[in-house]
């Protein structure tokens, strides 16, 4: 008789984490791998956090957040988004990634179908597989790396007998860094509203987009689509931990239940600086999306110096590169091979699903300084692997 759960027995640390950890060792590397802000958390959100600590403020929450951070959350991402979420409609999560478990463990039953764009971020897979649901996997690769709506509507199709029920939508995209234009998102909404879907979407890096506006899928589809967002890439607040559900009231009341029993409540002095990121830290995104751009715009232009293709990235803080073609191996091959002679660490494109094979994954979430070095050192192994 097996010990342990045999879902989880089948689930693996991401793919992200197992390199990264696997190249820890490797001395003086430069890290381009995790998605972290290197950027601090604002001034004023610090204050407002050490301020809480003062004041005691260390007990529960209400199970769905602070009303004032409900207030002041619905504020801001109808200010920013013109989303029309009532407070009680906004349940506060241990960041996005919670929200993104509370949310398909509260929708999910056996056996339901979850669609969704390849590659994509690892975190969707294993909690669909927890949830007992079935993954139906959407290539984007021979569209730019956009889900498009003839491509959605050919799954839907290929599979009307197999429950489908949700479609996971991340964009700004992890890891591509591909984003899209409100007529896309328009005419995606068409297919979707004709399958009756509900929508999981992950608008973590809503903050971070380049050459035009976010648009939030819930202002083409409010009904049936359930929002993710969270103040660790647009205020730097990733050890916080604070994300945010934002659903139809119907959704949000079974969401709760699922919240409450995985976390209870959300921390209470992250609570206190999120009231302030949002309330008072209304430009603290823009001023970072400038940085991000900056390094972005180097990073692209070196890359193309190197003779790396890549993937011009419009949104979050990632190039999406192609493993060189005289390259002999796979993607984690090249990323090790990377690592271990020119000192350089980067995600293989294998850890975001079979479709991301033959592209490694760039974070440029770090120093211009570190950027400088990394490609400097990657253009040198790079001429003497061409010898």
């Amino acid at each position: 008789m097996t010990t342990t759960n045999r879902i989880m027995q089948q689930i693996q640390v991401s793919g992200i984490r197992r390199f990264d950890e696997a190249i820890s060792s490797v001395p003086d590397i430069i890290k381009l791998t995790v998605g972290e802000p290197d950027l601090p958390t604002p001034a004023h959100v610090k204050k407002a956090g050490i301020q809480a600590i003062r004041d005691d403020v260390s007990h529960y929450s209400p199970l769905m957040g602070f009303q004032a951070l409900q207030q002041a959350a619905s504020q801001y991402f109808h200010q920013k988004y013109g989303l029309t979420y009532a407070p009680n409609e906004i349940l506060a999560t241990v960041g996005a990634t919670e929200a993104v478990a509370t949310a398909l463990l509260s929708v999910l039953n056996p056996g339901d179908g979850v669609l969704m764009p390849t590659p994509g971020y690892t975190s969707y897979q294993p909690v669909v597989a927890m949830a007992q649901g079935n993954l139906i996997p959407i290539d984007t690769t021979k569209a730019g790396y956009k889900l498009t709506p003839a491509a959605l509507a050919a799954t839907i199709q290929a599979h009307q007998h197999d429950h489908l029920k949700v479609l996971i939508f991340n964009y700004p995209t992890n890891p591509t860094g591909v984003t899209y234009t409100k007529a896309e998102l328009a005419a995606l909404v068409t297919v979707i509203k004709q399958a009756g879907l509900l929508v999981l979407s992950d608008e973590i890096y809503s903050e971070l987009t380049y050459e035009q506006p976010h648009t939030a899928l819930a202002t083409l589809y409010p009904e049936k689509t359930i929002t993710i967002n969270g103040l660790s890439k647009s205020h730097a607040m990733t050890g916080w931990r604070l994300g945010f559900i934002m659903a139809p009231l119907a959704l949000i009341n079974e969401m709760k239940k699922t919240h409450q029993y995985l976390v209870t409540s959300t921390s209470s002095i992250s609570q206190a600086a999120g009231i302030e990121a949002l309330t008072h830290g209304l430009d603290d995104g823009p001023k970072m999306r400038d940085i991000y751009q900056a390094r972005r715009d180097y990073l692209v232009s070196r890359l193309s110096e190197i003779g790396i293709n890549y993937l011009y990235p419009t949104g979050a803080f990632y190039v999406f590169a192609q493993v060189p073609a005289d390259f002999n191996g796979n993607s984690w091959d090249f990323a090790t091979q990377l690592a271990q002679e020119a000192h350089v660490a980067v995600i293989p494109g294998s850890a975001f699903g079979t479709s991301g094979e033959g592209w490694f994954r760039i974070s440029y979430a770090a120093s211009m300084a570190n950027l400088r070095n990394s490609m400097n050192q990657l253009a040198t192994w790079r001429a003497q692997t061409l010898v």
